[in-house]
């Protein structure tokens, strides 16, 4: 569960892919020192500005890189003039010429994608004036969380430290203006939620847990995952032979 094991590229992908605009592009996401890159193919130059939207609304994005995003944009050729004839000839309009594209929900002409996307856009602005809500609260500014968009309600994801948080990073969220509805299914409460959160791998992005005394793998699963038999799945990924050896010092990294 989010933030634990997911970077935040992972992270950044989950929610274009909760997009229903960018979703059927299959775009690519990197990360590196908090800077995300995307990587794709998109059928209109006004989608770069919705994926932008989408990314800043993710913790722990300070930039985005959009540079090898290409943009394919096809005009259909003007119409050619028709032969010579000897009869009298009858001037027909010019046509203009019009792009055509075609992706996912985006359906109709050049006009009504771009409607819809600005329309998105602008929905994707409020998730982003949310989690700027939110990290300007003294309480809530260092959890991790993450704000998506759907429709004009949120998505809150991410762990706060307990319930009085929880109850505020609703009111929060509810009193930015355009939010009709919060959904907080996707986050949850762990004491220690923003020492957990913390300590990330700075190329990676893996969330990174110093392993201290009297530390168990089924200890530090219970920790992360809220069930101790996932310690396999922290030992395999950490390339751990023997589950039962671990040292203070440790570092290691916690899978999604």
């Amino acid at each position: 569960m989010w933030p634990f094991g997911k970077s935040t590229a992972e992270r950044v992908k989950d929610a274009l892919n909760d997009n229903p605009v960018l979703a059927p592009l299959g775009l690519d996401v990197s990360e590196q020192r908090g800077t995300v890159k995307v990587r794709g193919q998109v059928p209109r130059r006004s989608l770069l500005g919705l994926i932008n939207m989408v990314a800043e609304g993710i913790n722990g994005v300070k930039s985005i890189d959009l540079s090898e995003v290409s943009v394919e944009e096809q005009v259909a050729a003007p119409a050619q003039s028709a032969p010579a004839s000897p009869t009298p000839s009858v001037d027909m309009p010019q046509l203009t010429p019009e792009r055509s594209v075609t992706t996912g929900n985006l359906n109709g002409n050049a006009q009504d994608m771009d409607s819809e996307i600005q329309e998105v856009e602008t929905r994707s602005k409020v998730a982003k004036a949310v989690l700027s809500a939110i990290r300007s609260n003294g309480e809530l500014g260092d959890d991790p969380i993450d704000v998506l968009q759907s429709g004009s309600s949120v998505i809150l994801r991410g762990v706060v430290d307990n319930d009085h948080e929880k109850r505020l990073l609703e009111q929060v969220a509810r009193g930015v203006s355009g939010v009709s509805g919060v959904d907080l299914s996707g986050v949850r409460v762990a004491q220690g939620a923003k020492e957990l959160a913390r300590e990330k791998d700075q190329d990676s992005g893996d969330t990174v847990y110093v392993v201290k005394p009297g530390d168990s793998l089924s200890a530090i699963a219970e920790r992360y995952y809220g069930d101790p038999m996932q310690y396999k799945k922290i030992a395999h990924y950490n390339n751990i032979s023997n589950p039962d050896l671990i040292h203070p010092g440790d570092r290691l990294r916690i899978p999604g």
